[in-house]
Protein backbone atom coordinates (compact mmCIF):
# COMPACT_ATOMS: atom_id res chain seq x y z
CA UNK A 1 0.00 0.00 0.00
CA UNK A 2 1.24 3.49 -0.85
CA UNK A 3 0.90 6.60 1.29
CA UNK A 4 1.64 10.07 -0.08
CA UNK A 5 1.78 13.05 2.28
CA UNK A 6 1.62 16.60 0.96
CA UNK A 7 3.10 19.02 3.50
CA UNK A 8 4.99 22.26 3.84
CA UNK A 9 6.87 20.81 6.81
CA UNK A 10 8.28 17.41 5.83
CA UNK A 11 10.66 17.24 8.82
CA UNK A 12 7.66 16.90 11.13
CA UNK A 13 7.10 13.44 9.69
CA UNK A 14 10.66 12.13 9.59
CA UNK A 15 10.92 10.80 13.14
CA UNK A 16 7.59 8.95 13.48
CA UNK A 17 7.97 7.36 10.04
CA UNK A 18 11.40 6.00 10.97
CA UNK A 19 10.54 4.20 14.19
CA UNK A 20 8.79 1.09 15.51
CA UNK A 21 6.16 -0.76 13.46
CA UNK A 22 6.04 1.78 10.62
CA UNK A 23 9.81 1.57 10.18
CA UNK A 24 9.70 -2.23 10.02
CA UNK A 25 6.77 -2.20 7.61
CA UNK A 26 8.73 0.08 5.28
CA UNK A 27 11.90 -1.96 5.54
CA UNK A 28 9.98 -5.13 4.70
CA UNK A 29 8.37 -3.42 1.68
CA UNK A 30 4.88 -3.97 3.09
CA UNK A 31 4.06 -0.28 2.67
CA UNK A 32 5.59 2.63 0.78
CA UNK A 33 5.49 6.16 2.21
CA UNK A 34 6.36 9.26 0.18
CA UNK A 35 6.55 12.71 1.75
CA UNK A 36 6.15 15.55 -0.76
CA UNK A 37 7.36 19.06 0.09
CA UNK A 38 4.86 21.70 -0.99
CA UNK A 39 7.67 24.18 -1.51
CA UNK A 40 8.98 22.06 -4.38
CA UNK A 41 5.81 22.92 -6.25
CA UNK A 42 5.91 26.71 -5.88
CA UNK A 43 6.88 29.10 -8.68
CA UNK A 44 8.03 32.26 -6.87
CA UNK A 45 11.59 32.88 -5.68
CA UNK A 46 10.53 32.83 -2.02
CA UNK A 47 8.85 29.38 -2.41
CA UNK A 48 5.72 30.76 -0.73
CA UNK A 49 3.01 28.31 0.26
CA UNK A 50 0.75 30.68 2.23
CA UNK A 51 -0.77 34.14 1.96
CA UNK A 52 -3.10 36.52 3.81
CA UNK A 53 -6.84 35.72 3.71
CA UNK A 54 -9.17 37.73 1.51
CA UNK A 55 -11.50 39.78 3.68
CA UNK A 56 -8.92 40.26 6.39
CA UNK A 57 -8.56 38.51 9.71
CA UNK A 58 -5.78 36.79 11.63
CA UNK A 59 -3.61 33.94 10.40
CA UNK A 60 -2.30 32.77 7.07
CA UNK A 61 -3.95 30.47 4.52
CA UNK A 62 -2.26 27.74 2.48
CA UNK A 63 -2.38 28.71 -1.19
CA UNK A 64 -4.18 26.45 -3.68
CA UNK A 65 -1.59 26.51 -6.50
CA UNK A 66 1.23 24.46 -4.91
CA UNK A 67 -1.25 21.99 -3.41
CA UNK A 68 -2.97 21.34 -6.74
CA UNK A 69 0.39 21.05 -8.51
CA UNK A 70 1.75 18.63 -5.93
CA UNK A 71 -1.29 16.35 -5.88
CA UNK A 72 -1.57 16.34 -9.67
CA UNK A 73 2.13 15.49 -9.89
CA UNK A 74 1.59 12.53 -7.53
CA UNK A 75 -1.43 11.34 -9.49
CA UNK A 76 0.52 11.44 -12.77
CA UNK A 77 3.91 10.21 -11.55
CA UNK A 78 2.53 7.27 -9.57
CA UNK A 79 -0.52 6.61 -11.77
CA UNK A 80 -2.95 7.30 -8.93
CA UNK A 81 -5.71 9.16 -10.73
CA UNK A 82 -8.39 7.33 -8.75
CA UNK A 83 -6.74 7.41 -5.32
CA UNK A 84 -8.51 8.99 -2.37
CA UNK A 85 -7.24 12.48 -1.57
CA UNK A 86 -7.74 13.11 2.14
CA UNK A 87 -7.61 16.61 3.62
CA UNK A 88 -6.90 16.53 7.34
CA UNK A 89 -9.29 19.06 8.85
CA UNK A 90 -11.16 19.71 12.12
CA UNK A 91 -14.27 20.02 9.96
CA UNK A 92 -13.96 16.53 8.55
CA UNK A 93 -15.55 13.19 9.35
CA UNK A 94 -14.32 11.88 12.70
CA UNK A 95 -11.74 9.17 12.18
CA UNK A 96 -12.71 5.81 13.69
CA UNK A 97 -11.49 2.22 13.64
CA UNK A 98 -14.27 1.44 11.16
CA UNK A 99 -12.84 4.10 8.86
CA UNK A 100 -9.34 2.72 9.34
CA UNK A 101 -10.56 -0.73 8.28
CA UNK A 102 -12.11 0.75 5.15
CA UNK A 103 -9.03 2.80 4.22
CA UNK A 104 -6.82 -0.25 4.75
CA UNK A 105 -8.43 -1.82 1.68
CA UNK A 106 -7.25 0.98 -0.61
CA UNK A 107 -4.13 0.55 -2.77
CA UNK A 108 -3.00 4.12 -2.09
CA UNK A 109 -3.93 7.23 -0.10
CA UNK A 110 -2.91 10.85 -0.63
CA UNK A 111 -2.97 13.17 2.40
CA UNK A 112 -3.09 16.96 2.23
CA UNK A 113 -1.89 18.42 5.52
CA UNK A 114 -3.45 21.72 6.49
CA UNK A 115 -1.39 24.28 8.39
CA UNK A 116 -1.56 27.82 9.73
CA UNK A 117 -5.15 29.16 9.84
CA UNK A 118 -6.40 26.81 7.15
CA UNK A 119 -6.41 25.79 3.50
CA UNK A 120 -7.88 27.67 0.56
CA UNK A 121 -11.47 26.45 0.18
CA UNK A 122 -10.93 25.51 -3.44
CA UNK A 123 -8.70 22.67 -2.31
CA UNK A 124 -11.56 21.33 -0.23
CA UNK A 125 -14.12 21.78 -2.98
CA UNK A 126 -12.23 20.70 -6.09
CA UNK A 127 -9.26 18.51 -5.10
CA UNK A 128 -9.86 16.59 -1.88
CA UNK A 129 -12.20 13.62 -2.13
CA UNK A 130 -12.87 13.67 1.62
CA UNK A 131 -11.91 15.29 4.92
CA UNK A 132 -10.88 13.54 8.13
CA UNK A 133 -10.63 14.82 11.68
CA UNK A 134 -8.98 12.93 14.55
CA UNK A 135 -10.97 14.77 17.21
CA UNK A 136 -12.65 17.95 18.36
CA UNK A 137 -9.54 20.03 18.89
CA UNK A 138 -7.20 22.10 16.71
CA UNK A 139 -3.58 21.22 15.96
CA UNK A 140 -0.87 23.46 14.57
CA UNK A 141 -0.91 21.39 11.42
CA UNK A 142 -2.46 18.37 9.80
CA UNK A 143 0.80 16.43 9.75
CA UNK A 144 0.10 14.90 13.16
CA UNK A 145 -3.40 13.94 12.09
CA UNK A 146 -2.06 12.30 8.93
CA UNK A 147 0.42 10.32 11.04
CA UNK A 148 -2.38 9.09 13.30
CA UNK A 149 -4.47 7.91 10.36
CA UNK A 150 -1.50 6.27 8.64
CA UNK A 151 -0.43 4.45 11.80
CA UNK A 152 -3.93 3.05 12.31
CA UNK A 153 -4.16 1.93 8.68
CA UNK A 154 -0.62 0.55 8.35
CA UNK A 155 -0.95 -1.80 11.33
CA UNK A 156 -3.92 -3.39 9.56
CA UNK A 157 -1.88 -4.32 6.49
CA UNK A 158 -1.19 -8.07 6.12
CA UNK A 159 2.15 -9.02 7.63
CA UNK A 160 2.80 -5.73 9.42
CA UNK A 161 2.02 -7.11 12.86
CA UNK A 162 3.57 -10.40 13.93
CA UNK A 163 0.14 -11.80 14.76
CA UNK A 164 -2.87 -10.50 12.83
CA UNK A 165 -4.96 -11.16 15.92
CA UNK A 166 -3.01 -8.35 17.57
CA UNK A 167 -4.98 -5.99 15.33
CA UNK A 168 -8.23 -7.96 15.14
CA UNK A 169 -8.61 -7.91 18.92
CA UNK A 170 -7.92 -4.21 19.42
CA UNK A 171 -10.31 -1.82 21.09
CA UNK A 172 -12.92 -0.47 18.64
CA UNK A 173 -12.49 -3.34 16.18
CA UNK A 174 -15.71 -4.52 17.75
CA UNK A 175 -18.35 -2.22 19.23
CA UNK A 176 -16.49 -2.09 22.49
CA UNK A 177 -13.23 -1.67 24.35
CA UNK A 178 -10.58 -4.29 24.89
CA UNK A 179 -10.28 -6.32 28.09
CA UNK A 180 -7.51 -5.87 30.70
CA UNK A 181 -4.08 -7.34 29.99
CA UNK A 182 -1.44 -8.68 32.39
CA UNK A 183 2.08 -10.07 32.09
CA UNK A 184 4.87 -11.20 34.43
CA UNK A 185 5.45 -10.93 37.32
CA UNK A 186 2.40 -12.71 38.69
CA UNK A 187 2.56 -10.53 41.81
CA UNK A 188 3.74 -6.92 41.64
CA UNK A 189 3.77 -4.78 44.81
CA UNK A 190 1.20 -7.12 46.35
CA UNK A 191 -1.12 -6.80 43.34
CA UNK A 192 -1.90 -10.20 41.80
CA UNK A 193 -2.91 -11.20 38.32
CA UNK A 194 -6.52 -12.48 38.26
CA UNK A 195 -6.47 -16.20 39.08
CA UNK A 196 -8.50 -17.16 36.03
CA UNK A 197 -5.72 -15.98 33.69
CA UNK A 198 -3.21 -18.42 35.15
CA UNK A 199 -5.69 -21.27 35.50
CA UNK A 200 -4.96 -22.75 32.08
CA UNK A 201 -8.73 -23.13 31.51
CA UNK A 202 -9.19 -21.58 28.09
CA UNK A 203 -12.98 -21.45 28.11
CA UNK A 204 -13.02 -19.68 31.48
CA UNK A 205 -10.34 -17.24 30.31
CA UNK A 206 -12.38 -16.43 27.19
CA UNK A 207 -15.51 -15.88 29.28
CA UNK A 208 -13.61 -13.64 31.72
CA UNK A 209 -12.23 -11.56 28.87
CA UNK A 210 -15.64 -11.21 27.26
CA UNK A 211 -17.20 -10.08 30.55
CA UNK A 212 -14.29 -7.75 31.28
CA UNK A 213 -14.54 -6.11 27.85
CA UNK A 214 -18.28 -5.58 28.18
CA UNK A 215 -18.04 -4.21 31.73
CA UNK A 216 -15.24 -1.86 30.77
CA UNK A 217 -17.14 -0.61 27.74
CA UNK A 218 -20.31 -0.09 29.76
CA UNK A 219 -18.42 1.88 32.42
CA UNK A 220 -16.25 4.00 30.14
CA UNK A 221 -17.92 4.22 26.71
CA UNK A 222 -21.57 3.25 27.05
CA UNK A 223 -22.24 5.00 23.73
CA UNK A 224 -20.44 2.17 21.94
CA UNK A 225 -22.99 -0.36 23.16
CA UNK A 226 -25.87 1.09 21.17
CA UNK A 227 -25.03 -0.72 17.94
CA UNK A 228 -23.32 -3.83 19.25
CA UNK A 229 -24.39 -7.39 18.52
CA UNK A 230 -23.95 -10.52 20.61
CA UNK A 231 -20.73 -11.34 18.74
CA UNK A 232 -19.16 -7.94 19.31
CA UNK A 233 -17.16 -8.92 22.39
CA UNK A 234 -14.26 -11.29 22.00
CA UNK A 235 -14.92 -14.92 22.81
CA UNK A 236 -11.99 -16.69 21.22
CA UNK A 237 -8.88 -17.81 23.07
CA UNK A 238 -5.98 -15.52 22.23
CA UNK A 239 -3.32 -16.99 24.51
Amino acid sequence: MQFHVVTGFPKLLAGPLSESIIKRARERKLVEIFVHDLRDHTTDKHRSIDDYPFGGGPGMILKPEPIFRCVEHIQKEFQLAGARVILTSPQGETFTQRKANALAQEPALIFICGHYKGVDERVREHLATEELSIGDYVLTGGELAALVVMDAVIRLQPGVLGNLDSAVGDSFQTSGLDYAHYTRPEVFRSHRVPEVLISGHHAQIAAWRRAEAEARTRARRADLLQNRTKSDFLTEDRT
